[in-house]
């Protein structure tokens, strides 16, 4: 069995990417489960605090989650044409220890996904969430790309993907990433 572990970058109740993520555990391929990640609680990294404190309990949670994982999902917004801050700061703090980064990250397959509002999905966060993947050694997938634009169509009010088409696109990025895993 391929486990998977998926992250939204956003806190919002109703958040699309979040949503992307739920429907995502509904439509992971035989062979695979996809856990849930979260964000959720993290605070802002400061390295006074991580000295006098250690690394935070939300922190070492998911950690632990990581580790467990032979693939990483990245659902990621796009804040002003980047990837967003609260989402880095949470990797940020995965890599805290610096000994941690080459055991939660070194050669861990990677896929980058998000939905927006805008019309251009997600581009320019996956886009910007390379560099920190190469930094951290891990083997991202470049055989698929989800982006979905104009997000407000495709999920409900409540933050659920109603889009049979984006849903079936999203069914085929998922096996084609536990695929990738898979064969590593």
């Amino acid at each position: 069995m391929t486990r998977l572990l998926g992250i939204s970058g956003s806190l919002r109740k109703a958040s699309f990417n979040t949503g992307l993520l739920r429907a995502a555990i509904d439509l992971t391929p035989d062979g695979a489960t996809l856990q849930a990640g979260s964000i959720e609680g993290i605070p802002l990294y400061n390295g006074d605090d991580e000295r006098e404190q250690g690394v935070p309990a939300s922190v070492q949670a998911l950690k632990r989650q990581l580790a467990e994982a032979e693939g990483l999902l990245l659902f990621t917004p796009e804040y002003n044409n980047s990837l967003p801050g609260v989402f880095k700061n949470a990797i940020d703090w995965l890599t805290r220890p610096a000994s941690d980064i080459k055991p939660l990250f070194g050669g861990k397959p990677v896929a980058v996904l998000g939905a927006s509002p805008g019309g251009f999905g997600t581009i320019l966060a996956q886009d910007a969430w390379l560099p920190v993947l190469r930094t951290l050694g891990t083997k991202p997938w470049f055989e698929g790309r989800m982006l979905v634009s104009r997000a407000q169509s495709v999920f409900d009010a409540d933050g659920n993907l109603v889009d049979d088409a984006t849903r079936q696109r999203l069914g085929q990025f998922l096996a084609g990433f536990a695929a990738f895993v898979a064969s590593r």
